[in-house]
């Protein structure tokens, strides 16, 4: 397996990870998809979803051998469950 090197900070990895999640991805994705794992290339836009991380990646990785990824949990603040709160709204 090739060695990836991030092209970019971490810091802009996270803006621009953030921007297209939130104003391309999330409207396709949210529904019915809660919790699962999306990942993102930064630079194209495109995106992959699955239930765990290496599947997504992996996935993303086979379309775009290059690409420079952000990993959302759908419906959730952080991709790791440490006792984070859900962004899921309860009734």
């Amino acid at each position: 397996m090739a060695v990836r090197h991030p092209r970019y900070s971490k810091e802009e990895i996270a803006r621009r990870g953030d921007e297209i999640y939130e104003t391309q991805v999330r409207p396709q994705v949210e529904t019915g998809n809660y919790g699962k794992i999306v990942a993102i290339d930064i630079e194209t836009g495109a995106f992959e979803v699955a239930d765990e991380i290496l599947t997504a990646t992996g996935s993303l990785f086979k379309r775009i051998p290059d690409a420079q990824p952000w990993i959302v949990r759908i419906g959730h603040r952080a991709v790791h469950r440490f006792g984070a709160r859900s962004l899921k709204k309860t009734i």
